[in-house]
């Protein structure tokens, strides 16, 4: 990392690395709109938000960073650069949330409900609990995320909870985070879905795009860490991957949705949709849909098809709209040591627009985003079984066990649903259908910009329903979901 004099040309050059940074194919063009100070002890706690305008679409970002005399030790990784305001006086940059003086006064901040020193912007802190404030003992940054950045809590002396993950927003927006928002009802209402919430941190900065000149927003959120839980993803692809029977589990989450579902909509608005909630629904699978067919070739073929299958929704019965999860899928649960599920991350889908995340929606999103996250995990787990087998990729391809353990898993997931909820999902085959496709066409444009290798299997879903479409025709066409299970299906 070579030594320069400004601090802000420093994380302009480090910015565009990130695994958070959206604007991958252009050089940033970066604009400082303000930020904030926190004590620090002797460490220079500095919080920047920085418009990126490279792109058609503005991108603010929040880049907390940390400014130190000494090296810190063990952050190398961690490290924006050098700096020397005067010749021989190095001072050394760090991405914040590694730093322990920043993980400190952050969580500190939220616990207190104190506000930060602005430059430009403020920031103020709002506690969710009313126990008193802890000394945290230590904290680490949790790896593997892309979005945002969590740093994980060990907490000293006696409360309620030994741990804490606070996740720190990295891009912002106008307007209320659905992540703080949809936990932090159902903790309040005593649902067991969620982690217990702690806190929150409020932002306001200058945006000429709001009337009154200032833009607000969550910029972290703070709850409990439940130690030793392990997220749905890695448990499903294993059991896939081994053909073990994952039945229990799918049925336990048909249960948690239902479950999640039904605290949403007793706590927060829920109402029946108009014309304009339908229209936008069809308008929003129609942008999808032209969005992957214009980036992946593969999708245009089935083009008029698709279409088809989203006209015929406006003749069926479209249920209640509600907040929900909005990218809902096995990466988005855990599994607790106690055997349960709890759900996280209600931020909603990234390539979503903010505004759009926060409206209110149809279930069916959810329940077909976790159907899809079954037959992806079964997908998966064929092609790393493929990619390490002796035979490799030259064997024949046979996706019978793979399809047969996805099917049994969408099986359970509705038969909990349907339990927990009382919702006959014959009612709605169509609809979910459309929403699945939906998901199918989401999982294609992201393949395609990130792992083409995986483009297949999104395409060959898509294939599928097309098949089966073709091959029973629009007047004996089933849900898939009655394709599992017909007759119980029948009986409800």
């Amino acid at each position: 990392m070579r030594p320069d004099t400004t601090p802000f040309s420093l994380i302009a050059e480090w910015l565009p690395v990130q695994r958070w940074f959206a604007g991958k194919t252009a050089l940033p063009l970066l604009r400082r709109i303000g930020g904030w100070d926190l004590p620090g002890g002797g460490v220079g706690i500095h919080t920047h938000l920085l418009m990126d305008e490279s792109g058609r679409t503005p991108v603010l970002y929040q880049v907390p960073v940390t400014e130190r005399t000494e090296p810190l030790a063990g952050a190398e990784g961690a490290l924006v650069g050098i700096y020397h305001p005067e010749p021989g006086r190095p001072v050394y940059v760090y991405d914040a949330p590694h730093d322990p003086a920043y993980a400190r006064a952050l969580l500190r901040m939220i616990m207190l409900g104190t506000s930060a020193t602005p430059d430009g912007a403020g920031a103020a802190g709002v506690a969710f609990g009313t126990g008193s404030p802890r000394e945290v003992a230590s904290s680490a940054v949790l790896t593997g995320e892309q979005s945002n950045t969590s740093i994980i809590y060990e907490l000293a002396g006696p409360g309620p909870a030994e741990r804490v993950i606070c996740k720190v927003f990295r891009t912002l927006h106008h307007g209320e985070n659905p992540d703080v928002v949809l936990q932090g009802a159902l903790a309040a209402a005593g649902s067991p879905v969620v982690p217990q919430p702690v806190g929150a941190v409020v932002g306001e900065w200058d945006d000429v795009g709001e009337a009154t000149g200032r833009a607000t927003g969550h910029l972290a959120f703070a709850q409990e860490f439940i130690f030793g839980a392990e997220d749905g993803w890695r448990i499903a692809l294993r059991a896939a991957a081994a053909g073990t029977d994952f039945t229990g589990p799918a049925r336990a989450l048909g249960v948690l949705t239902a479950e999640m579902h039904a605290v949403l909509a007793s706590v927060l608005p829920t109402r029946e949709p108009a014309d304009g909630d339908i229209d936008s629904a069809i308008e929003s699978w129609q942008r999808r849909l032209d969005l992957a067919a214009d980036e992946v070739p593969s999708v245009a073929e089935y083009r008029q098809w698709v279409e088809a299958v989203y006209r015929e929704t406006r003749n069926h019965d479209w249920p209640r709209v509600q907040r929900i999860h909005g990218d809902f899928h096995l990466g988005q649960v855990l599994a607790t040591p106690a055997g349960r599920w709890i759900a996280l991350d209600f931020e909603g889908e990234p390539m979503r627009p903010m505004i759009e995340r926060g409206r209110l929606d149809y279930a069916l999103r959810d329940v077909a985003g976790m159907l899809r996250s079954f037959e992806y995990a079964a997908a998966s787990g064929a092609m790393n079984a493929a990619a390490v087998s002796p035979a490799g990729r030259d064997a024949p391809a046979d996706d019978t066990a793979p399809a047969t353990w996805a099917a049994a898993c969408r099986r359970a997931f509705l038969d909990g649903y349907v339990e927990r909820s009382g919702v006959d999902l014959r009612r709605h085959h169509a609809l979910l259908d459309a929403f699945e496709l939906d998901k199918v066409l989401y999982e294609a444009v992201y393949e395609a910009r990130n792992r083409p290798e995986w483009l297949p299997i999104p395409i060959t879903a898509l294939a599928h329903f097309a098949e089966r479409s073709h091959t029973e025709g629009p007047e004996t066409g089933r849900t898939r979901a009655e394709h599992e299970r017909p007759e119980e299906n029948a009986s409800r």
